[in-house]
């Protein structure tokens, strides 16, 4: 069937950028003890959010809004933006989908990280795009790096996540407001900001929502904990954001995940509380990996990464005893990176066992 297939299509390798803890509970036979690797948040969404997503599964007949009107006006509110300047759609992974449909095409330069978030480069690679991939500089992606790619290769997408994903670093405002003033013109910055409601003071930059070489993107899959919803957004000027209703399903976010996202917004006293739990879980994994010889990186999101001092094969010996042990996890795929492993952070009980398991999995990996 392969005959009905573009060249491009035919070409690319049948994959996912993840494998997900389904598919590796189902080779071993039995469920994990402890999901600490896809960075979902274990302390789930807001109660309120539950209440009114339990009350929209009757209603979940009927079409969702294909303007997302209450929550698109709620998210203005929120970020102080207009309505004009949002995009909403399944997830940032459907939203870089669909930037990189309208700006991607057969030999498009693009620039990312060599071991960034895999999902961009997937897209990229989906419509044909060319990819320059530049190393990191020591834990962080490195911003005059990819300008200096850029302009090297005149590329039109230039990919940057802050904090970043896997490493768990971050760049304060600064490094990325001077890295906006130094773009190329041919230029468009491409800022994922997943992990934005649990970043440190002083992570967020200021940027004009008018903006014309920036694209923000954000999610309600970290913080707010509905991964699973797939709700993300983009803050775009425009005559950008517009041009999203060029290609995007106008009905691919259900009923339930708008009316769940819009409540969870509201709510921001649980976000603040999940803040809390996320810092307090953060040093409690740092405390464990210190007890077994290992070094905790500071992180800036809601995992960890935990530096095994070693290579790659040592790193992957460890995640293999792990997973091998009930516990999900994952880690970087390039190296240098892949001298660490990742721990997504949970509740006491999901941390309980890692430490349990963590020392029996350190001796076999040896």
């Amino acid at each position: 069937m392969t005959r009905f297939l573009t060249p491009l299509a035919a070409a690319l390798p049948a994959t996912v950028p993840f494998t997900g803890p389904e598919t590796l509970e189902r080779a071993q036979g039995r469920p994990f003890r402890a999901r600490l690797g896809a960075n979902e948040s274990l302390f789930g969404p807001s109660p309120k959010a539950r209440a009114a997503m339990e009350a929209a599964v009757a209603e979940v007949w009927m079409y969702a809004d294909p303007e997302s009107h209450a929550l698109k006006q709620a998210l203005a509110a929120h970020h102080g933006v207009l309505p004009e300047h949002l995009v909403l759609g399944g997830g940032i992974d459907g939203l870089l989908g669909l930037l990189c449909r309208l700006t991607v095409e057969p030999g498009t330069p693009v620039v990312t990280s060599a071991g960034a978030y895999p999902t961009f480069a997937f897209h990229v690679s989906g419509y044909g795009g060319a990819l320059t991939r530049v190393p990191y500089r020591g834990d962080h992606e490195d911003p005059q790096a990819l300008l200096d790619a850029a302009r090297k290769t005149g590329a039109r997408l230039i990919y940057l996540a802050n904090p970043d994903n896997p490493m768990g670093s971050h760049h304060p405002a600064a490094v990325i407001e001077d890295m906006v003033a130094n773009l190329p013109a041919h230029s468009l910055l491409v800022l994922d900001e997943a992990y934005a409601d649990l970043a440190p003071e002083g992570t967020i930059p200021r940027i004009s929502p008018d903006h014309p070489q920036v694209i923000r993107l954000r999610t309600f899959s970290k913080g707010y904990g509905m991964a699973g919803a797939r709700v993300g957004y983009a803050i775009a000027p425009p005559d950008l954001a517009q041009a999203f209703d060029k290609v995007r399903d106008h009905f691919g976010m259900s009923r339930v995940a708008q009316i769940g996202a819009l409540a969870a917004l509201q709510d921001q006293d649980w976000l603040v509380s999940i803040q809390n739990r996320v810092i307090a879980a953060r040093a409690r994994v740092a405390q464990i990996a210190a007890a077994n010889g290992l070094k905790a990186l500071p992180s800036a999101t809601n995992f960890v990464t935990i530096d095994c001092g070693g290579d790659g094969d040592r790193a992957r010996a460890l995640l293999r005893e792990t997973v091998a042990r009930g516990v999900f996890i994952r880690m970087p795929g390039v190296a240098p990176l892949d001298r660490c492993i990742r721990v997504s952070l949970g509740d006491d009980a999901a941390l309980d066992v890692f430490e349990e398991v963590l020392p029996s999995a350190l001796a076999a990996a040896g």
